[in-house]
């Protein structure tokens, strides 16, 4: 837990009007008083001690702004899902340098950011993965992912920030479908890794899977639980729901086979044989 000191430190959360911030935000301010929230459009139910500067990633001059005085940074703004080049370009890859490095600028101390299980994605689901494997992303988006979790290590390495990257799977109050069965994860077990990243003295670069406890996870997490997490979501709880969905849906030649699901077989031209490791 922080002390009186730490809990005064200036804590900066970018994307913190999208889906992800809008669910943690609740449960970071009671540990984190007077958050500093960061997007292009500013957050609902802004609370009396939260402040809200606005910033756009790909406008240095704003980041730089946005991240004065602080000591943390949770790094969670950008493009969130597959789209154009252009546009994954600009927010995930442009916008994530110069949040870093207007982040060198300013001191910060620790930056915690939301990579994806998208640079991972075309893994097999039968092959169970930890955090030091070869990246294969799936998609732009997971290029873009990769590309923050290798700019993090360039900027811990060099520059002595505490970089936690955090490879989140699905974030809701429930699993939507089989797939997130094994990727699922809880906003409250998100803030416990989250609060990792902001306080474990041994952090210097890590990268660490965003799932709860799930019986059918693709991901050995064992270096978080090293570092002290101790999930307590449980997707299994919710599988007759998500097999439910799931039948909705309907088989995916190629999104069935890897871990990414949709994200490996949109715009698909291989041969499955010849995809993945």
């Amino acid at each position: 837990m922080p002390d009186a000191l730490e809990r005064s430190r200036r804590i900066v959360f970018t994307g913190a009007a999208g889906g992800i911030g809008t669910m943690v935000r609740p449960l970071l301010a009671a540990a984190y008083p007077g958050l500093v929230l960061s997007d292009r459009v500013k957050p609902g139910n802004l609370r009396p001690d939260e402040t809200f500067v606005s910033a756009d990633l790909t406008r240095p001059d704003e980041v730089a702004k946005a991240v004065e005085g602080a000591h943390s940074v949770l790094h969670f703004g950008g493009h969130s899902t597959e789209g154009p080049w252009d546009a994954v370009l600009q927010a995930n890859i442009v916008g994530c340098y110069n949040l870093f490095e207007a982040a060198r600028q300013a001191g910060v101390k620790r930056i915690v950011f939301a990579s994806s299980n998208h640079a991972v994605g075309f893994y097999p689901r039968r092959k169970k993965i930890g955090t030091d494997v070869t990246v294969r992303p799936d998609s732009r988006y997971g290029v873009s992912k990769a590309f923050g979790e290798a700019l993090g290590a360039l900027y811990s390495d060099k520059h002595g920030i505490a970089v936690t990257c955090l490879r989140i799977g699905n974030v809701g109050p429930r699993p939507l479908d089989v797939r997130r069965l094994s990727i699922w994860i809880s906003p409250e077990d998100l803030v416990q890794l989250i609060r990792i990243g902001l306080d474990h003295p041994q952090v210097r670069f890590e990268i660490l899977y965003g799932a709860s406890d799930n019986a059918a996870t693709w991901w050995d997490n064992s270096r978080a639980h090293k570092l002290g997490y101790r999930p307590t979501g449980k997707a299994e709880a919710f599988r007759a729901h998500a097999e439910a969905e799931q039948a909705k849906i309907g088989p995916d030649p190629v999104g069935d086979l890897f871990q990414g699901g949709t994200f490996c077989s949109a715009e698909f031209t291989n041969d499955v044989k010849r995809a993945g490791p």
